[in-house]
């Protein structure tokens, strides 16, 4: 146990400060300041090393989470970073990207603030790489069976570290130019630099796992002869298809998908020219939508010099503190200030978007909006209600409705679930024998600490399937879902 009265002694929780938003807004390199080891000492020190451990359950991939604190606790940061890497492939990812429902389900947490679990994970990987821990993790043997992963994002590289660990050959398939899935394109530099991407690459190209990017699998290859060319074949793609609302003016110059916005900017960002990039120079931006994604098209936006930003919901505001139908340790739905938040701008909740409505040249002026009423369980705009928001760029960042199959299915023959995925079965196997399914592209969209666990789920599937037994670990199942009542 790392302090046996830390969480006596200390009991708030302390994160590093965020650079003034002053200055961050003026680059895109991410918003935190370099931490202070002593105050992360201290936070890890709070980790009661429960009897039952709840952030086990909560964490998706069962992450040793009492056992890397007492680690950094103790100064021992090369161990906790074995013990971090036992069970998460990419940290330095879920350090900065997860919404960390380990901490909802942290004991401390019921009646203190939880541990920073989060912060010490993304510490532990940082000094890590940083004193040269992450080296390659070479294969014992080969054992001349191949495997072709389709997608690059979270899920796609963990079932590609695990099965060339595992001693086969592994190409992984990106139609992008560059290799990462929406880790490359979906999110802003702010949130996390690419140089995390490379590091990990250069980790992944040296175990031996080969990349193929700007491969359109469907298009460039057919799937029928992926599957030929390979002993197996797991389907990692995502769940991209993106939630539209199909209101007057929808179809206006100057609405747009969140993810057209975000893969442009970051294109630039890496040094790309793109030809008539939608950008928020001058522009009065609205961004329809109070997730992730919207907060990552706010922050873009302001830092691409927006005249102002505003960001609609339909639904209500969540409370500050955890709701009595989501009690401990669930993941509860709460009101979250993020960094692009704090940047500036409007928030709205209870907005319903009737129109999109345009000047006399036929470009976006304004959108109109009501007031969210509830009729039937269902919520409508309120009569009466309607006024108008300045709006010279509007941004959908509404969700995804489920993976692309438009190209798959009629080669493949695959299945569709109930709510739109691709089906598989309980060995993530589909209905076509070799090809197996990850990530979002059968669970639906979802957080990235469960694309990383069915990516490793997925593998030892595979594994069992070409060797008919598996050492690899499998954290997942296709039907879990986490906390319920």
């Amino acid at each position: 146990m790392a302090d046996p009265k830390g969480f006596l002694k200390t009991t708030e929780r302390e994160l590093p400060a965020r650079r003034p938003v002053s200055v961050r807004l003026m680059d895109w390199k991410e918003v935190y300041e370099q931490g202070d080891p002593t105050q992360l000492r201290r936070q890890a020190g709070r980790c009661m090393d429960c009897g039952v451990p709840f952030c086990h359950q909560g964490c998706p991939l069962g992450n040793l989470i009492p056992e890397w604190n007492d680690l950094m606790y103790r100064g021992e940061g090369h161990a906790a970073s074995e013990r971090l890497h036992a069970t998460n492939n990419f940290p330095e990812f879920t350090g900065r990207l997860c919404p960390a429902p380990c901490e909802s389900a942290c004991v401390l947490g019921i009646n203190q603030p939880a541990v920073t679990i989060k912060q010490v994970e993304v510490s532990i990987i940082d000094q890590a790489f940083d004193n040269g821990w992450v080296t390659p993790h070479l294969p014992g043997r080969l054992t001349g069976k191949t495997v072709a992963v389709v997608g690059s994002g979270p899920a796609g590289l963990a079932a590609a570290q695990q099965l060339t660990r595992a001693g086969h050959t592994v190409a992984v398939f990106e139609r992008d130019d560059r290799i990462g899935g929406l880790l490359r394109y979906g999110i802003p530099d702010f949130k996390m630099e690419k140089r995390h991407i490379e590091a990990r690459l250069a980790q992944m190209t040296a175990e031996g796992t080969r990349f193929r990017p700007g491969v359109n699998i469907g298009v460039d290859i057919s799937w029928d002869e992926l599957r030929r060319r390979y002993d197996a074949v797991v389907v990692a793609t995502g769940a991209l298809v993106p939630r539209d609302l199909p209101i007057p003016g929808r179809d206006l110059p100057g609405v747009h998908f969140a993810m057209e916005y975000l893969v442009q900017a970051n294109r630039v960002g890496a040094g790309d020219s793109v030809e008539n990039q939608i950008v928020a120079d001058g522009k009065h931006v609205v961004v329809l939508g109070g997730g992730d994604t919207g907060a990552d098209c706010i922050g873009t936006a302001h830092r691409q010099g927006a005249a102002s930003v505003t960001n609609l919901a339909i639904g209500k505001q969540p409370g500050h503190s955890r709701p009595s139908h989501q009690p401990w340790p669930m993941d509860p739905l709460v009101f979250e200030i993020s960094s692009a938040h704090e940047e500036g701008g409007s928030r709205e909740y209870l907005a319903s978007t009737v129109e999109f409505l345009a000047n006399e040249d036929g470009q976006l002026r304004a959108v109109r909006v009501a007031e969210t009423e509830f009729v039937d369980g269902r919520r409508v705009p309120k009569s009466g209600t309607e006024r108008e928001i300045p709006a010279d760029l509007v941004l959908l960042a509404l969700g995804f409705t489920g993976p692309e199959t438009d190209l798959i299915s009629p080669q493949l023959e695959l299945g569709f679930d109930e709510r739109g995925n691709l089906s598989r079965e309980s060995d993530y196997q589909s209905s076509h024998e070799g090809v197996f399914i990850a990530g979002d592209a059968g669970r639906g969209q979802s957080l990235i600490v469960w694309a990383i666990a069915e990516g490793r789920a997925a593998a030892a599937a595979v594994d069992r399937y070409l060797e008919g037994e598996t050492l690899l670990p499998s954290p997942v199942k296709p039907t879990d879902r986490g906390f319920s009542l």
